[in-house]
C-alpha cells in the first residue's frame, strides 16, 4: 500500500496500539538466555486521569521500555492502579452525599461493595488513557493493590512483621483529620506558611503572689495542661521548679518542672505541656510521666475532659470562648501577629489534629537500617545523586510507621480482639482463634479490628507480590529474571512514601533490593515555570495535546468544578491568552518527543507547546523524507543483490559515518538516564544531516551517477532511513513502525513489527574521518555560496559561476554537489579572487560568487566589518590565554581549543584582510 501524502497521527496510532496489544508484543518473556530490564508502574489512583506527570513520566518508563525489547532482553513493564484509600473513599462518600445519604446509611459491607462498583465502572480510565499515549506494558500482568493475589500478600507480611515484633499496637500521638477522621501520616500532612497570632497567657503560681507566661499559638489546648517547664538553668524560675500553677478555667494544679528542651532565650522561657496534643510535649510527658488529657473528640469538638462550658464546641470556636474568658480574668498578657506553619491534611486540606490514639505501628529503626546501607554500599543508587543525601536524610531520622486508618476501604487489619482487648493476628479467623484459644482466650468474627492498612503499606510490597510472593514456586522462577528490577521512574515526592518503603520491606522480605536505579524525574511546570493549577488555568490534560480541543470545549473543561468566581475568571483570562483558538492535534509521537527533549536532571520542566508544534513538524519531516525515498527507491534496485557492484561516494560513506556517531550517542545517553541528549542527537541527525542534507545530495547521484553508484546511494538512502526509524522507535513508536512496514523490505529485513526488530548498534569501523571532513568542506562551500546570492537579493534561478580559492587540495570532488545546491552556473578552483566577486572566508578556503555589477565599495565595507569581526573575537581570547592563572587551572582540553580558535581566527583574519588589500 502506498504511503499517504500526509501524517495522520490518529489514523495510525488508532491502528498500531490495539495491534500490538492483541498480538501480546508487550509480553513479559523469560528465556534464561537473556539478559532481562524490568521497570515498576509507579500505580497511579484507581480515581485518577492522566495528568502531564504521568504522560511525562509514563514516556521515559516506555522509552526505556522498548529501547531494551529491541536490544533483545526479556522485559517486564509491570502495571498496575492503587485502591488510594482515603480518594477513593471520599469520591464515594460524596456521591452518596448528592443522593442525601451516608456511608453509616449502607453500612459497612454494603458500601465496600458501593466501592467496588464504583472502581469496575470508572477504575480503568487512566489504564486507557495511557494506551493512547504508547506504554507498552504487560497488561496482562496488571493488578490492582486490592485483588485477591495483593490481599494474600499484604496480610502475610503483616501477620509475619507481627510475629517478628516489628508490628505492634500502641497509644500514640498521630496525626488526625477530623473531617475524614482518621489517623493521617507525617508525610500526608503539609505545613503550609500562615498568618496568626501569638497569644501570652498568665499562669498564677500556686501559693505566691507570681505567676507564670507561656506564649501559644493555639489557646485551646491550654485546657489539656499538665504542665509548665523551664530549663533547669534559667535562673528567673529555678525557684519555682517543683511548684504548682493554678491552671486558668480548670481549676486544676499542674507542676512547674525542669527540661532542657526549653529555649530560655524564646519569649519568655515558659513553655506550657500538652502531652496529648502536641508531638513535643508528648515527649516530654512520656519523659516526666505526665497525665496525658485528650481534650477533643474525633471531629475535634471539645470532650467530656474539658470544662463543662466548653463542652460541644468546635475547636476554633472553643479557642474563642477560652481567650474571652481569660480576658475576663485578666490573663491575656499579650496578643501578637505571628507567622506560623499550619499543618493541614493533604487530603482534605483541614488542619490536623496531634490525637492520642490506639494505632498500629511498623518499627522502622532496623528497617531503615538496612535501607540505608543498601544505598551506601551501591546496590541501588539514585540519579541524580543528589536525592542520595534527601533519601538518607530521611532514613536516619525516621520514625515509627502509623499503618492504621480509621477507613472502610482498603485492607481491613487482620487481628480479632478478645474481651479484654488482647488483639490476636492471623492470616484467617481460624488462625487467630487457635492463638486466642492457646492463650486461654475467646475471640468471635465480629470482633475484628475495624481499620484498614495505609495505602502507602500493601503498594510497597509490589516489587516481590507482583512476581507471586507469598507463591514460592512462582516467585522462584521470576525473581530469577526480574528481582531486582532495573530502574525506578517517579518524581522526588514519593521517594519517602513509596521507594524508601519499597527498598525496606523488599530487603526484609526477598533478601534483594527492589531496583537497581531510582531515576528522579522532573516536575512538569508550565512554559513560565509555574505550578500547574486548574484555578490559573494553565493545567494541560495530555490527550487534548495528542487530539487537539477547541477553545470552547477548553474553556468548559478548564473551569468545571472551580467554585470561586475569581478562580474561573483567572483561568479563562489565561486560557484564552495561551490557546485563543484551542489546541491543536499534536499526536502522541510529537507528545512523547517533546517530553524527551525536555527531560534534562533538573527538578522542574517547563512544558511549552510551542515545542510539541516543532516535534509535530520534526514528525512531518521524517515522513516526507521517507517519501522521498520510497518514490526513488520501491521497484528499483537497492542493493539486496549481493554480487551487484555497488559504489559509494563519499557522501554515501559520510551518511553512514554520522549514523554510527548518532547510534552511540543515544546509546550512551539513555544509559545514563539523558533522554535530553538522546532525542537531541536523534533529531539533529534526523532532520539536519539526513533530511536537509543528505536527501538533497542523493539527487545528484540519482540524476548523474553511473549504476553503481546508484545504486550505492539507493541502499544507503533506504539502510539508513531504516536504521534511523529503528533507533527512534522508543521515542516516537507509531509513526516509526508505520515507516518501517514500508521501508524495511526494501532494506532486506524481515519480520512482524519494528517493535522486536534489533536495536541499532554503532559499528566504529564504519566511522569514516575523511569522508566526513570532505562533507564538512562542501558544506561550509554550499553555505557560503547561498549566503552571498542571499546577502545579494539573486534570483534563485539565475545561474551565476562561483569560484574557490581553497587552503588545500580536494575541494573539486565536491563541485557536483555545490553546483547543485547552489543553483550555479559553474564553480571552479581559482588561484586569486577575480575582480568583481563577492567573498566569503571559510575554514574550507574563500569562495566568491561573480557579481555582473560589483561595488568595490560595498565589499570594501563587508570586509571590513568581517575584519573589525575577527579582531573582535582575538581580543577576546588572547587577554584569556594571556593569563597564566587561568591557563594553570583550565582543563587542557579547553585551552586547546582556545588555542585551536585562536589559530583559526588569525588565519581567517590574513585572509580578509589580504582580499581587502586587492580591492585597493
Amino acid at each position: 500500500m502506498e504511503l499517504a501524502k500526509s501524517f495522520d497521527p490518529h489514523a495510525i496510532e488508532s491502528h498500531w496500539y490495539p495491534h500490538w496489544e492483541s498480538r501480546g508484543l508487550f509480553k513479559a518473556s523469560f528465556d534464561a538466555s537473556r539478559p532481562a530490564f524490568s521497570i515498576q508502574l509507579p500505580p497511579p489512583n484507581v480515581t485518577g486521569t492522566l495528568h502531564m506527570g504521568h504522560a511525562f513520566q509514563q514516556t521515559l518508563m516506555d522509552v526505556l521500555t522498548r529501547w531494551h525489547r529491541m536490544k533483545g532482553f526479556n522485559v517486564l513493564w509491570q502495571p498496575g492502579t492503587d485502591h488510594a484509600g482515603i480518594a477513593t473513599q471520599m469520591v464515594v462518600e460524596r456521591q452518596l452525599e448528592q443522593q442525601g445519604r451516608t456511608k453509616h446509611d449502607l453500612g459497612r459491607e454494603k458500601f465496600v461493595e458501593r466501592v467496588w462498583e464504583w472502581k469496575e465502572e470508572s477504575g480503568s480510565t487512566i489504564t486507557r488513557q495511557m494506551r493512547r499515549l504508547g506504554a507498552s506494558c504487560d497488561w496482562s500482568r496488571e493488578y490492582f493493590t486490592m485483588d485477591e493475589p495483593r490481599g494474600k500478600a499484604v496480610t502475610e507480611v503483616f501477620v509475619r512483621l507481627h510475629e517478628e515484633g516489628l508490628i505492634y499496637r500502641g497509644k500514640r500521638l498521630v496525626h488526625w483529620d477530623p473531617v475524614l477522621r482518621t489517623a493521617v501520616s507525617d508525610l500526608e500532612v503539609e505545613s503550609k506558611e500562615e498568618q496568626g497570632s501569638l497569644w501570652h497567657l498568665r499562669y498564677p503560681v500556686e501559693g505566691t503572689g507570681e505567676s507564670l507566661v507561656v506564649a501559644t499559638t493555639r489557646p485551646e489546648t491550654m485546657l489539656g495542661d499538665t504542665a509548665v517547664a523551664v530549663h533547669p538553668e534559667d535562673e528567673r524560675y529555678r525557684h519555682l521548679v517543683g511548684k504548682h500553677v493554678r491552671l486558668p478555667l480548670t481549676n486544676r494544679l499542674i507542676p512547674v518542672i525542669a527540661d532542657e528542651y526549653v529555649d530560655r532565650e524564646f519569649g519568655t522561657g515558659c513553655v506550657k505541656i500538652t502531652p496529648a496534643h502536641d508531638f513535643n510535649d508528648y515527649k516530654i510527658g512520656v519523659k516526666h510521666s505526665l497525665p496525658m488529657i485528650n481534650i477533643f473528640t474525633l471531629d475535634a469538638a471539645v470532650n467530656e475532659n474539658a470544662p463543662e462550658a466548653y463542652r460541644g464546641l468546635d475547636r476554633f470556636e472553643a479557642r474563642k470562648r477560652v481567650l474571652a474568658d481569660l480576658e475576663v480574668a485578666g490573663l491575656v498578657d499579650s496578643v501578637k501577629p505571628h507567622t506560623l506553619m499550619q499543618p493541614r491534611s493533604q487530603r482534605s486540606d483541614a488542619v490536623t489534629e496531634p490525637m492520642l490514639s490506639d494505632q498500629w505501628f511498623v518499627a522502622m529503626e532496623g528497617l531503615a537500617k538496612a535501607g540505608l546501607e543498601a544505598v551506601k554500599d551501591g546496590r541501588t543508587r539514585f540519579v541524580p545523586d543528589m536525592w542520595t543525601t534527601v533519601y538518607n536524610q530521611w532514613l536516619e531520622n525516621i520514625q515509627d510507621w502509623c499503618i492504621s486508618r480509621q477507613l472502610w476501604w482498603g485492607h481491613q487489619i487482620p487481628a480479632w480482639y478478645a474481651d479484654d482487648g488482647t488483639p490476636f493476628i492471623g492470616r484467617t479467623f481460624e488462625e487467630a482463634l487457635a492463638k486466642a484459644k492457646a492463650a486461654g482466650k475467646q475471640i468471635r468474627p465480629e470482633s475484628r479490628d475495624p481499620d484498614v492498612l495505609d495505602t502507602w503499606f500493601s503498594s510497597a510490597f509490589v516489587p516481590f507480590s507482583t512476581l507471586g510472593w507469598p507463591d514460592e514456586s512462582r516467585m522462584q522462577k521470576e525473581r530469577a529474571f526480574y528481582l531486582p528490577s532495573s530502574v525506578m521512574i517517579t518524581g522526588f515526592d514519593i521517594i519517602f512514601f513509596w521507594v524508601a518503603r519499597m527498598i525496606m520491606t523488599t530487603l526484609h522480605f526477598t533478601g534483594e533490593v527492589p531496583f537497581r536505579d531510582v531515576f528522579i524525574n522532573a516536575i512538569v511546570r508550565d512554559a513560565e515555570g509555574q505550578k500547574m493549577s486548574k484555578s490559573k488555568g494553565n493545567t494541560i490534560d495530555p490527550l487534548d495535546v495528542i487530539d487537539g480541543i477547541t477553545i470552547d470545549a477548553l474553556l468548559a473543561k478548564s473551569t468545571q468544578g472551580l467554585m470561586l468566581a475569581s478562580h474561573k475568571q483567572a483561568a479563562e483570562k489565561r486560557i484564552r491568552r495561551d490557546y485563543p483558538e484551542g489546541i491543536a492535534s499534536y499526536g502522541a509521537d510529537a507528545l512523547r518527543f517533546t517530553f524527551a527533549a525536555l527531560s534534562t536532571h533538573g527538578r522542574t520542566l517547563n512544558f511549552d507547546l510551542k515545542r510539541c508544534e516543532g516535534y509535530r513538524s520534526f514528525c512531518n519531516k521524517l515522513w516526507n523524507a521517507t517519501r522521498f525515498v520510497l518514490m526513488n527507491c520501491e521497484g528499483k534496485d537497492t542493493g539486496l543483490d549481493a554480487g551487484a557492484p555497488v559504489e559509494l561516494s563519499f557522501v554515501d560513506r559520510w551518511i553512514v559515518s554520522r549514523l554510527q556517531a548518532t547510534e552511540q550517542a543515544v546509546a550512551d545517553s539513555l544509559a545514563e538516564y539523558r533522554f535530553d541528549t538522546a532525542a537531541r542527537a536523534l533529531y539533529e541527525f534526523a532532520w539536519d544531516e539526513y533530511c536537509d542534507w543528505y536527501v538533497e545530495l542523493t539527487k545528484v547521484q540519482l540524476q548523474s551517477g553511473n549504476e553503481a553508484a546508484q545504486r550505492g546511494t539507493r541502499r544507503t538512502l533506504i539502510r539508513v532511513l531504516e536504521a534511523l526509524l529503528r533507533l527512534a522507535h522508543p521515542f516516537i513508536p507509531f509513526i516509526t513502525e508505520e515507516l518501517w512496514q514500508k521501508v524495511a523490505p526494501l532494506a532486506g529485513m524481515t519480520g512482524e513489527t519494528i517493535m522486536l526488530a534489533r536495536y541499532p548498534q554503532a559499528q566504529p569501523e564504519k566511522v569514516d574521518t575523511a569522508a566526513e571532513a570532505q562533507v564538512a568542506v562542501l558544506k561550509q562551500v554550499t553555505n557560503a555560496v547561498r549566503n552571498l546570492r542571499s546577502e545579494r537579493n539573486l534570483p534563485p534561478g539565475e545561474r551565476i559561476a562561483a569560484f574557490v580559492v581553497p587552503k588545500q587540495g580536494g575541494v573539486e570532488a565536491t563541485f557536483d554537489y555545490v553546483r547543485f545546491l547552489g543553483r550555479l552556473g559553474d564553480i571552479s578552483v581559482a588561484a586569486a579572487v577575480p575582480e568583481n566577486c563577492a567573498t566569503a572566508v571559510t575554514d574550507a578556503g574563500t569562495v566568491a560568487i561573480a557579481l555582473p555589477k560589483a561595488d568595490p565599495a560595498v565589499e570594501r565595507e563587508k570586509l571590513q566589518k568581517e575584519i573589525a569581526r575577527l579582531e573582535g573575537e582575538i581580543g577576546k581570547v588572547v587577554p584569556k590565554l594571556g593569563n597564566e592563572a587561568f591557563v594553570a587551572k583550565a582543563p587542557a582540553a579547553v585551552v586547546d581549543q582556545m588555542r585551536q580558535r585562536l589559530a583559526d581566527f588569525e588565519a581567517k583574519l590574513a585572509e580578509v584582510r589580504a582580499q581587502l588589500a586587492r580591492l585597493g
